[in-house]
This record gives structure tokens, sequence and C-alpha cells, in this order.
């Protein structure tokens, strides 16, 4: 099966929730993320924190940044932590009582210029892809303590680095780099710091945004371009793609997955709702 033929039909798909005329609106998601009591989080193009119902039925606005919410992370305490372009930082919500606070803007003496995905690891570490500006390549991925406290742990040049995603080991990072229509791996050495990239694979005219891993270890990358959404299973040479969206509707522009079961979930960033992919 080449790259081009997808392995769904639409007919997989469906709409999880629909925000297009709900108040409040589901304002253009662009991360998402599952709670541990199965709701779905997202982020708006207001900094709006919404929160939707595990059955998809409801959804209630907990917070807002202010600003313009990226790619957003549960942390392991159960905060929310985003990533906002419009205050270049990461912010932190207390998911209880929607308190927002700054968690991080920088490290290493660098301010973060485009934060855009937060990916925890094992032990608590939070790792944070700076796109910088579009076609404008620039460093590159950030580590944080749970303090706050952190580093420029990449400090080489990425292409838009965007979505990230711990290996199931936690011994290497995932990272898409979307204007090279690219994927690689960040092996994590045993001192805790960035080994040489590795590439693993890309696509002309894909653009690679999001990505998240299965139970399985399969790596599911959602592209804001074409709209589909890519399976790669382990040793993550050969993608495929899972379903795409000729029309763009009900896969918009995806930007970020997550999975609840076996059920994949995708922020459209193109329009106002959460798409639901029943996978095989």
């Amino acid at each position: 099966m080449s790259i081009a033929e997808p392995q769904l039909g639409l007919d997989a798909c469906g709409v999880f929730f629909d925000g297009t005329l709900t108040d409040p609106q589901l304002d253009h998601p662009e991360g998402i993320a599952v709670h541990a009591d199965g709701s779905v989080w997202c982020g708006g193009e207001q900094g709006q924190i919404f929160r939707i119902e595990p059955d998809g039925r409801a959804m209630e606005q907990i917070a807002s940044t202010g600003g313009f919410c990226l790619g957003v992370a549960f942390g392991p305490a159960g905060d929310l932590y985003v990533c906002d372009v419009k205050h270049a930082a990461v912010m932190r919500v207390d998911v209880q009582s929607g308190a927002v606070e700054t968690f991080a803007d920088g490290a290493s003496g660098r301010r973060m210029r485009n934060p855009n995905f937060p990916a925890f690891d094992a032990d608590g570490r939070l790792y944070v892809s700076d796109s910088n500006a579009m076609h404008e390549p620039g460093p590159g991925v950030y580590r944080f303590l749970p303090d706050g406290s952190g580093e420029l742990w990449y400090g080489r040049d990425v292409n838009f680095a965007n979505g990230l995603a711990l290996a199931p080991d936690d011994t290497s990072l995932f990272v898409a780099e979307t204007f090279s229509g690219r994927v690689f791996r960040l092996p994590i050495e045993p001192d805790g710091s960035a080994g040489e990239r590795e590439e693993l694979f890309g696509a002309p005219g894909v653009l690679p945004d999001g990505l998240a891993f299965g139970n399985d270890g399969t790596l599911y990358v959602a592209c804001y371009h074409p709209s589909q959404i890519l399976v790669v299973p382990p040793p993550y040479r050969k993608p495929r793609v899972l379903v795409r969206d000729d029309e763009a509707h009900l896969l918009c522009h995806p930007t970020n997955v997550a999975l609840r079961g076996r059920t994949l979930l995708a922020a459209n960033l193109g329009r106002w709702h959460v798409t639901a992919v029943t996978l095989p």
C-alpha cells in the first residue's frame, strides 16, 4: 500500500463534538488532550480552555489565558499545560479553579518565540517545541523541571518544530518538523542530554503537525496539509495514510491528536469541531 492510499474511509470518522453553533463556541481548536476522567480538553484562538464531557454531549469553558492556545498536555499533578503563542510562554492551568499562571517563557538565556507543543516524560520533565517563525529555522526544543527551571535542550535549527511525543520507552523524543515535511527522533542520552538527530520519514507536500503514540507503540501523525492522519508502526520508517479528507470538511487541517482507548480524537484548526476516528 502506498502512502497515498488511505487504510480507512471517512465512514470510520465522526464528529465527537460540534462546537460550531454552541455557546461557548469551540473556537478553532489546535491542541487536544484527554483527562484521567475521560473528558477532552482543547484550547481556543482567543485563549479559551474548553472541557468537553466524556460522552461529547456538552462543553464548558474552564479558563482563559487571554492569548492564543496551541498545544496542550496534562502534567503529573493533573494541571493543564498550554503553549500560548501570544504570551510566548507555557501557561499552567488549575483545572479545578481555572486559575492560570505562567510556568515558563524561556531558558538558557533565551526567550521562546513560538512555544508550540508540550510533552511530559515519565519523570515529570516537560519538553516544549519552539517553532520560531514560519520558514525561519531556529532552535529547537526546551526542557523544564517541575519548578519551571529549564534549559534549551536541543539548540540546533529546526524548520518549524511542532508536535512532540516521548517514545513509549522514554528513551527518545519524536519531533514533527512541519515545513521540512519530516519527523525525526532525538535520542535521550543516559546523562539526559539530546543525542544526534535521526531522520525517520518524510513525505513531499505533507505538513506533519501533531504526534501521538498508541498503547501498542504505533505512531499517529496529524497533518495540517493535506487534511489527513498518518499511521507509522515501529521502526517508524514507513508512514501510511490512516484516513484522509480531500474536501477538508470532517478532517479540516487537523493539528493535534490524542488517543482514548481505540478512538483517536483530532482537533481541527480549520473548523469548530473535534473528530473521532474509530481505529481498526
